[in-house]
């Protein structure tokens, strides 16, 4: 599976929107960053036709430690959850 990485889209969009490469990635920067200020206030993004992201907490559970075999807890944490759009599925699914 190839991946693509923040270089590469950079790229892309440069070429794609006829820009610099210097404005591509303050483009790119600016949109992240927008995401990651929303998420953390704990808001959804949703991008049409692309997915959502949104914060997740995730309950304290047990667990057992994969060394020692013995039953631990699992604190409590943050994630970030992406679901992709219908459209997205649909296109993934073909």
């Amino acid at each position: 599976m190839k991946k693509l990485n923040k270089r590469d889209l950079v790229e892309i969009v440069a070429e794609k929107a006829h820009l610099s490469k210097k404005d591509a990635q303050a483009a790119i920067d600016i949109s992240f960053k927008l995401v990651e200020k929303a998420v953390l206030k704990g808001e959804e993004v949703n991008i049409s036709n692309f997915g959502v992201f949104s914060p997740k907490t995730r309950k304290s559970r047990e667990g057992t430690h994969p060394k020692k075999h013995s039953r631990i807890v699992i604190a409590e944490s943050k994630t970030v959850v992406f679901r992709p759009s219908k459209s997205l599925k649909a296109k993934l699914n073909k």
